[in-house]
């Protein structure tokens, strides 16, 4: 099966820039105190839905268009992002 380089270039960029985005403003919980309103499950309840989107759009199995083992690391890298983010937004960004 022939991947496409651009498609794992975007699922990994949008999945770093996404947990990033997400982590910025995890501390100030703007959706809630509830834990599916926490913003890392609303950051991959996003994830599901933009993937079911895809699988309409695309008409093929996701796994067709991103490997299941692309699509692990990039869930990771997303993680790593938000984690990242969410240091950056509870500890440098307080001190402006």
């Amino acid at each position: 099966m022939q991947v496409s380089p651009s498609a794992l270039t975007w699922w990994f960029g949008l999945m770093v820039l996404g947990g990033l985005a997400f982590g910025l403003f995890a501390d100030r919980r703007p959706f809630g105190d509830d834990v599916l309103a926490h913003p890392l499950a609303v950051f991959f309840i996003a994830v599901a839905a933009s993937l079911l989107m895809l699988r309409v759009a695309a008409q093929r199995p996701v796994p067709e268009l991103i490997p299941d083992r692309m699509l692990l690391f990039g869930c990771f890298a997303g993680l790593a992002a938000f984690l990242v983010g969410n240091w950056v937004g509870s500890h440098l960004l307080l001190l402006r």
